[in-house]
């Protein structure tokens, strides 16, 4: 193991690392936001509300 970091810089390897860590985390929030049933800011709309809770009966 020892061998590899030979080849890169570990400070530089951290520091991309976290970056792509940061980046992905991100898109996912993201990807999560724009569905309605994942928006916790905006919470569901009426459509999707009703069509969710149309299975339980009346």
């Amino acid at each position: 193991m020892h061998k590899l970091w030979l080849l890169f810089d570990p400070r530089q390897a951290i520091v991309g690392l976290f970056a792509f860590l940061f980046t992905l985390a991100i898109v996912i929030h993201f990807i999560l936001l724009s569905t309605d049933r994942f928006n916790w800011l905006e919470g569901p709309s009426s459509g999707a509300a009703q069509s969710h809770n149309s299975a339980l009966p009346d």
